[in-house]
């Protein structure tokens, strides 16, 4: 976009006459926090605006590619990789007044949504009416269904229930231009044409906005039940999860916490385990009372050695997964600063990249807490270190690198359910090849020939 900084006078009068006064920032202090996210890169958008409808969102895409001015889609920022960071200038498109629930259908088992609906709002809409929506990222009182659409997010229940976008079952998606594009519908069968849907989903914003969406659900499980399970070492650890699939078992949630983790914790807070504890399982069953019974029995049969255990059931079960949030506060006790990355390897891979990712970490002076979904192989990865130390960027560059070889290396991939946006992007031409970033980039000038969608992502 050249040397532009700002928006022209005669932009924003345009603007204006499209969208109510409560609906544009212009001033600095406005629009501050819409150029960052969690993923803690910040660049100043030359304008936010914040459509209150489906027309007011094709007006806006409408103009913007009259005027050619970058557009970024945007719902609460929850995401890691600064994927809606307005880098390359433009305005930020905020989803957040797009936010109604718009129907649930118990005889469907679907429901229509605006993408600003934050995800636990949605889930406890289920829930009241007796149906189930599994996905559960860990920002999941804070997230948006139209954030979790935009990066394909995933969560603890992945491993029995999948992904975001094994329950999008439509979309309504605005374009460049303006144009307001159908894909899928609200049956949860439908083979015709093109997947446009599945395409839409984990596209982060660089394809179209997202506007509205059929959501799959699910009858809700009428019981549900949690073990801690600690074992005196990680072998112990990982030999019991081959035991529990191997015994056909498939838990809701299954979480793996090495020893550096548990060390992190007790040093935190008070912690339930002995101190010969090196590593730990957390194991959610879900479904009728009797066969989350008789499965929880099968677990502890299964566990290799363990040196303790809780089990915990309806809303005692948060004591446990308590445990499991605590462990970003905690990690904070290791350094100011953190670089987090998520990836995912074969799960028969699982104990020699852990122990590929702490020599990594010790090559590079740093500190390092892993731990994740075992249930799918993907590892949360979070390098500590002093930021106040000189040259400390070159220890976490160099650490991010050899990780993703790493990870290529056991046949992985460098991103399980955070997305690229600006964090991974540097790495993102390794995985896929050329032949198929080629492709990608085609898709991308499809829907979007003039770039102003989330330019410089992915």
């Amino acid at each position: 976009m050249g040397d532009r900084m700002s928006l022209k006078k005669s932009q924003i009068k345009s603007l204006g006459r499209i969208l109510p006064q409560d609906c544009l920032l212009l001033t600095p202090p406005e629009k501050l926090i819409y150029g960052t996210d969690a993923g803690r890169r910040f660049a100043m958008p030359w304008a936010v605006v914040l459509p209150k409808t489906v027309q007011q969102v094709r007006m806006v895409m409408h103009w913007a590619l009259q005027e050619r001015v970058p557009v970024i889609p945007r719902a609460r920022g929850t995401n890691v990789v600064s994927a809606c960071v307005p880098h390359t200038g433009g305005i930020v498109l905020s989803c957040l007044r797009l936010n109604r629930i718009v129907s649930i259908s118990n005889r469907d088992f679907t429901a229509c949504v605006q993408p600003g609906v934050i995800t636990y709002e949605l889930q406890e809409a289920a829930r009241v009416r007796g149906l189930f929506y599994p996905p559960d990222p860990a920002s999941v009182r804070v997230c948006s269904i139209g954030g979790n659409i935009a990066t394909n997010a995933g969560g603890m229940r992945a491993v029995k229930y999948g992904v975001t976008r094994d329950y999008v079952l439509g979309l309504e998606v605005v374009l460049p231009g303006g144009e307001l594009l159908m894909t899928g519908a609200r049956v949860h069968k439908n083979v015709v044409g093109l997947d446009l849907t599945s395409l839409m989903v984990g596209s982060e914003g660089c394809l179209g906005v997202v506007v509205g969406a059929w959501i799959k659900l699910l009858p809700l499980p009428q019981y549900a039940a949690t073990m801690l399970a600690c074992f005196e070492n990680e072998e112990h650890a990982l030999e019991s999860v081959d035991n529990i699939f191997g015994a056909g078992l498939l838990p809701a949630a299954l979480e793996f916490l090495p020893r550096e983790v548990l060390e992190c914790l007790s040093g935190y807070a008070d912690m339930p385990w002995p101190h010969n504890a090196g590593a730990a399982l957390v194991i959610q069953c879900d479904g009728l009372e009797g066969s989350v019974k008789q499965e929880m029995a099968a677990l502890r049969q299964s566990l290799a050695n363990p040196v303790y255990s809780d089990e915990a059931e309806h809303k005692e079960q948060e004591r446990i997964w308590e445990l499991r949030r605590l462990i970003n506060p905690a990690s904070f006790r290791l350094g100011t600063g953190k670089a987090s990355d998520d990836v995912s390897v074969p799960r028969g891979s699982l104990l020699q990249a852990i122990r590929g990712i702490r020599r990594i970490a010790g090559d590079n002076s740093l500190q390092v807490l892993v731990f994740g979904h075992v249930g799918d192989g993907n590892l949360h990865v979070n390098f500590m270190y002093d930021d106040s130390l000189q040259g400390i960027e070159l220890h976490i560059r160099s650490a991010r690198e050899e990780l993703m070889d790493l990870v290529l290396g056991l046949g992985g991939s460098i991103s399980g359910e955070h997305g690229v946006g600006l964090s991974k992007k540097p790495f993102s031409g390794r995985q896929p090849g050329a032949l198929a970033l080629e492709y990608m980039r085609g898709i991308k000038r499809v829907f979007d020939p003039e770039n102003i969608l989330n330019p410089g992502k992915l």
